[in-house]
C-alpha cells in the first residue's frame, strides 16, 4: 500500500486580540515540536500565528489538530479563548513530508483558505479519495464539540492524549478528585470523541482503491 502523508496548516483566531503574544507563540512551538517528536513528522510556526505541521502518515492527523486546539483552549487568556482554524490534508507521499510544494501541501493551504470564509474551524481534504459524507459530518460533529470545551475540558483533553492513564491517575496529576476528572471527562465528550478519531485513524491511512479492493474480494 502507498504511504500516505498528512499535513495539517492552521492559523490562530483572532491573534491580533491575544494580549500576551510571546505566550501564545512559545505554546505552539513547543506543541509542534511535541507532535513532530511523537509522530516522526516536522512542524514549524510562520508568520506569527501560522503553522503547520507534516506527519509521515495519515492515521494520527486528526488526533494532532484535535490536540492543538485543545492546547490553545486550555491555555486561553481570562477574557480571551484561544483556538485555531486547522485544515488537515491526506495524500501519497511523493516526494515525501520534506517537500513542501507537494500536493498534500498545496491541498492543506487551500483548505485553510476555505476556512476563512465560514464558520467552522475544521477541515479535511483527501486527494486519492472522492468526497465523503460521512466523514464530512463526522468532521462537523468534532468541530461543534471542541467550540463547546471549557479549559478545564480542554485540558483534561490534552492530558488524556498524552498519558494513556485511568481517572484516578489523571486526577493525580492534575491535583483534583477523581470524579472531577470523571466530570471534565464528560463534558468533553470524551468517550465518543476517542472513538471517532480511532475510526478516522482507520479511514485516513486506508486509500480508497484499498477499500476498494477489499470489498470486491469479500465472499
Amino acid at each position: 500500500m502507498p504511504q500516505r502523508i498528512a499535513v495539517l496548516t492552521g492559523d490562530v483566531i483572532d491573534s491580533r486580540k491575544v494580549n500576551d503574544r510571546p505566550r501564545l507563540y512559545q505554546l505552539l512551538d513547543e506543541r509542534l515540536a511535541e507532535l513532530a517528536t511523537l509522530h516522526g513528522g516536522h512542524g514549524e510556526r510562520f508568520r506569527g500565528d501560522g503553522f503547520q505541521l507534516a506527519l509521515p502518515h495519515a492515521a494520527p492527523a486528526m488526533q494532532a489538530a484535535v490536540a492543538l486546539r485543545a492546547a490553545l483552549i486550555e491555555h486561553s487568556e481570562p477574557d480571551q479563548r484561544w483556538d485555531a482554524r486547522i485544515a488537515v490534508a491526506v495524500g501519497p507521499a511523493q516526494r515525501g513530508i520534506a517537500d513542501a510544494d507537494s500536493d498534500t501541501f498545496v491541498a492543506s493551504g487551500r483548505a485553510l483558505d476555505a476556512l476563512a470564509d465560514g464558520t467552522a474551524h475544521l477541515a479535511l481534504a483527501r486527494l486519492d479519495a472522492p468526497e465523503d459524507a460521512g466523514l464530512t459530518l463526522l468532521v462537523r460533529f468534532i468541530d461543534d464539540l471542541i467550540d463547546g470545551w471549557s479549559p478545564y475540558s480542554a485540558e483534561v483533553v490534552g492530558m488524556s492524549f498524552r498519558h494513556e492513564d485511568s481517572q484516578q491517575a489523571l486526577a493525580k496529576r492534575l491535583g483534583i478528585r477523581q470524579p472531577s476528572v470523571h466530570k471534565r471527562l464528560r463534558a468533553a465528550r470524551w468517550a465518543l470523541l476517542s472513538d471517532t478519531l480511532a475510526y478516522f485513524g482507520e479511514r485516513l491511512e486506508t486509500s480508497t482503491e484499498a477499500c476498494l479492493t477489499n470489498q470486491d474480494s469479500s465472499p
